[in-house]
């Protein structure tokens, strides 16, 4: 059944493409929506930009008709514009009238009531909308296009048994899939847990190369003199130094390692091995207050307070790279203060190109071609500007994408813990041979940390 469905501006935020997917349903746009997204084009960051992305894609529409009276689409819906119905008659007394939310909701309530055939539905990402819509009687959904099951996101990983026969011929050779008779088939570069059915103390951990199950081949590997400690981090380990693996996902809650593990990795490659020219960290910069563009200084300056995470990654590894050997083991030990300060390592290092810092103001436009690129925070991106952010990638270049994609890590509110750019990418990209995901479970930064993870 044919269905109108009324876009808050928010949701045209979040997803500058949401109008092709509405199958053969009605899309309203309330003019208020287009006076907002005029009046926040020109503001920096990914909220102008979805703002002006979304302009152009009408712009193209005008092509083929005309938006107030409505354009159809290839899947047999129409998209138009509307400029009426917006009496208040029915907001009761002591509701702001004048407010873009207001007028909105009166236009899908005069819409619903004079359309009693057809069911129309208001469409947003904001839940005071969305409790204020269903005040008034008025059918609201949130935006469910991109979003990803949270019991269905993958995990990268998964425990099996087999027989310790079974577990030898991984070592001597490598083992098939279909050997192991398993209930879902593996994905490219998925790890198995593997316990022996003989020997329950006997437990290997094993990746699939697309092909068969082998063993893994960094394990006995350190980087900047970092050796991973848990399970997890062993394979988030083994994805990120495999160059055959030019994407990878790493997903966890604070302390699991995963901004220390990718900047290990980083350094290592870079300035040890040469095997790309230059590491380049990027953060989306999502602020309560004005977009970094406001701020003073150059964009080294601007872009300082948000690259803590990097600047005590780095910090942490010279410890480890002064301390004594036996203290190369553990994750969560520093060794000796290093002589000289991070900011001077990091200073010196971009001075010469190896190091650059930026944010997504600041990466429209660019190719970055051997280079190992880190995003930290990812999950604060949209499914477009995580798009967007890959189609950056250069020849020879391998890309990072890290965070905590549950909702009490996120700020950006065009996002939540099944719609992030992050979770997005990871269900996207997962059936591809040349990316890998693992999804970190342990909190190792300190026994501190690890309590507050799980208790608050």
């Amino acid at each position: 059944m044919v269905k109108n469905y009324i876009l808050d501006t928010n949701v045209i935020i979040h997803d500058p493409f949401c109008f092709y997917n509405f199958e053969d349903n009605n899309i309203i746009i309330p003019i208020i929506a287009i006076e907002e997204l005029d009046n926040i084009k020109k503001r920096e960051g990914m909220v102008g930009y979805h703002a002006r992305v979304a302009a152009r894609e009408l712009n193209k529409l005008r092509e083929f008709g005309n938006l107030s009276e409505g354009i159809r689409t290839e899947k047999g819906g129409t998209i138009r514009i509307e400029l009426d119905h917006m009496d208040m008659h029915f907001v009761p007394p002591g509701i702001d009238t004048s407010k873009n939310d207001t007028k909105i909701l009166a236009m899908a309530k005069n819409l619903m009531d004079e359309n009693k055939d057809i069911p129309t539905i208001l469409v947003t990402k904001d839940v005071y909308m969305a409790i204020k819509a269903d005040s008034f009687g008025i059918p609201v959904q949130d935006y469910h296009n991109d979003k990803i099951l949270a019991d269905e996101i993958y995990k990268g990983y998964r425990d099996i048994y087999a027989s310790s026969e079974k577990i030898n011929q991984i070592f001597n050779g490598g083992l098939s899939e279909k050997e192991l008779e398993l209930d879902e088939p593996l994905l490219p570069n998925e790890f198995l847990n593997i316990t022996s059915t003989d020997d329950s103390t006997h437990q290997v951990l094993t990746r699939f190369d697309g092909k068969n199950i082998v063993p893994l081949k960094y394990q006995k590997h350190t980087a900047w003199g970092l050796t991973p400690i848990n399970r997890e981090q062993k394979m988030a380990f083994e994805l990120l130094m495999d160059n055959s693996v030019p994407f990878v996902t790493i997903t966890g809650g604070a302390g699991s390692g995963k901004t220390i593990l990718a900047t290990a990795v980083a350094l290592e490659k870079v300035i040890e091995q040469n095997e790309y020219s230059k590491i380049v960290f990027v953060r989306p910069t999502i602020a309560a207050g004005n977009d970094i563009g406001y701020l003073p200084g150059t964009e080294d300056e601007k872009l300082r307070p948000w690259m803590g995470s990097f600047y005590d990654a780095i910090e942490n590894l010279m410890g480890f790279r002064s301390s004594d050997k036996e203290d190369h083991s553990r994750l969560g030990k520093i060794g000796r203060k290093p002589n000289f300060s991070v900011e001077s390592f990091i200073e010196t290092y971009k001075s010469r190109g190896i190091i650059e810092t930026k944010t997504f103001t600041y990466m429209r436009g660019r190719t970055l071609s051997n280079a190992m690129v880190i995003v930290d925070e990812a999950q604060e991106l949209t499914p477009h500007l995580a798009k967007l952010m890959l189609t950056r990638a250069g020849f020879g270049s391998k890309f990072v994408f890290l965070g905590d994609p549950t909702d009490n890590q996120i700020d950006n509110v065009l996002v939540d813990a099944r719609s992030n750019g992050l979770v997005y990418t990871v269900e996207k990209m997962k059936t591809f041979d040349i990316t890998g995901h693992v999804a970190l479970k342990q909190v190792e930064r300190s026994p501190l940390a690890r309590i507050a993870e799980k208790s608050m």
